[in-house]
C-alpha cells in the first residue's frame, strides 16, 4: 500500500469524525493495525480536533452573563439546561468547524494535486510528442534502407568495389551505377572520418579524363546520392581527399579507393 495517497484521501479524517461505515471503520482498522504510520497519521489527526475542541470550549466574559441577568424576567420555575445538551451543542458546533476546515484542507489538497496533475500532464505530453519524433525518426530510416534495398539489387544498376589504394589499404567503398538513367549511388563500407575542412570526391573516368561525381563525408550510413554521370563509358571509379567543397582536378596523392568496371 502506497500509504501517503492512502493519507491523501482524508479516510482517516472521516474515520476520527465517525463518518465512515462499519465496512469502511472494520477496514481503516485493519490497516491502522497493519502501518504503524497510519496509526501516527491518526493520532495527530485526533489530537488537532482534540485542541479545536478545547479552544472552542471557552467561557462566556462575566460581563455578558451580568447583561442576561438583568434582561430576563423570570416566570414560574426555572429549567436548567441539561449539561449533556450543551455538550452536544458544543460537539456539533465544534464538528461544524471541523468539518469546514476539513473542507477547506481538501481544496488546497486538490488543488495541489491538479497542479500536480498538470505538471505531469505536460511531461507525458512532451514524452509523448519525443516518442512520436523518435517514431518518425526510424520510420524514416527503415524507409531510406528499403529505398536503399532496392536499388542494391536493382539488376540495372552495375555494382563497382573500389578496394583500398596505399594511402588507405583498409578503406572499402562501393558505386552504384545505372547507364540508363546516369544515377550513381555511393556506399562507404569502412573509410575513417576526415577533419572539417576535408572531403572526399568521388570521380568518374570517362575517356581518360576524370570527371567530378560529387563529394562526401566519411560518416555518412547508407547510399549516397552523387551527381549523374552522362556517360555510358565509364571504365573506373575512384575517391580522393580534397578541400572541403571539391576541386576542378582530382589530388592524385590522396587517392583512398579505386575500382575499375568490368569490361563485359
Amino acid at each position: 500500500m502506497n500509504t501517503k495517497e492512502y493519507i491523501s484521501t482524508g479516510i482517516l479524517e472521516a474515520y476520527a469524525l465517525g463518518e465512515l461505515s462499519d465496512v469502511e471503520r472494520a477496514e481503516v482498522e485493519k490497516n491502522l493495525i497493519q502501518y504503524p504510520e497510519l496509526r501516527e497519521e491518526l493520532r495527530k489527526i485526533e489530537d488537532a480536533q482534540e485542541a479545536l475542541l478545547i479552544q472552542l470550549a471557552v467561557a462566556p466574559p462575566s460581563s455578558l452573563k451580568a447583561k442576561a441577568i438583568l434582561a430576563a424576567k423570570p416566570v414560574g420555575k426555572i429549567v436548567t439546561l441539561p449539561a449533556s445538551n450543551v455538550f452536544q451543542w458544543k460537539f456539533a458546533a465544534a464538528a461544524s468547524i471541523v468539518l469546514a476546515l476539513f473542507l477547506g484542507y481538501l481544496a488546497y489538497d486538490y488543488r495541489d494535486k491538479w497542479i500536480h496533475s498538470q505538471v505531469a500532464l505536460n511531461e507525458l505530453i512532451a514524452q509523448n510528442q519525443q516518442v512520436a519524433l523518435d517514431y518518425n525518426r526510424v520510420n524514416l530510416r527503415l524507409d531510406k534502407m528499403e529505398s536503399d534495398l532496392k536499388i542494391m539489387n536493382d539488376p540495372s544498376f552495375v555494382k563497382v568495389v573500389m578496394n583500398g589504394t596505399a594511402n588507405a589499404p583498409q578503406a572499402v567503398a562501393s558505386v552504384y551505377w545505372n547507364k540508363e538513367t546516369n544515377e550513381v549511388y555511393l556506399s562507404i563500407q569502412n573509410m575513417r572520418e576526415l577533419a572539417q575542412e576535408k572531403q572526399y570526391q568521388l570521380w568518374a573516368q570517362i575517356d581518360g579524363k576524370m570527371v567530378d561525381a560529387g563529394v562526401f563525408d566519411g560518416n555518412v550510413s547508407g547510399l549516397i546520392k552523387m551527381k549523374q554521370m552522362m556517360s555510358k563509358t565509364i571504365t573506373v571509379f575512384a575517391v580522393t581527399i580534397e578541400p572541403r567543397g571539391g576541386k576542378p582536378e582530382p589530388t592524385v596523392e590522396t587517392l583512398q579507393v579505386a575500382g575499375a568496371l568490368s569490361k563485359s
